[in-house]
């Protein structure tokens, strides 16, 4: 996958104690882009964008 260009944004929920982070990227086209933030250059998972709504719609419901 290509992640030149990419913006990352970190989770509003993280915190700078180095806590639990994740970073999104959903300037791709077709697809939005999760990482850990402590950890830039690892793994990265990929979400179609219906997919990653409906997960965002998930979660905020809780």
């Amino acid at each position: 996958m290509d992640l030149t260009g990419a913006g990352w944004r970190k989770s509003t929920r993280s915190n700078s104690t180095g806590g639990n982070c994740v970073e999104v990227a959903d300037n791709l086209t077709g697809v939005v882009a999760v990482r850990d933030s402590k950890d830039p250059a690892g793994p990265v998972l990929a979400f179609g964008p219906d997919a990653w709504r409906a997960f965002v719609s998930e979660l905020a419901g809780r």
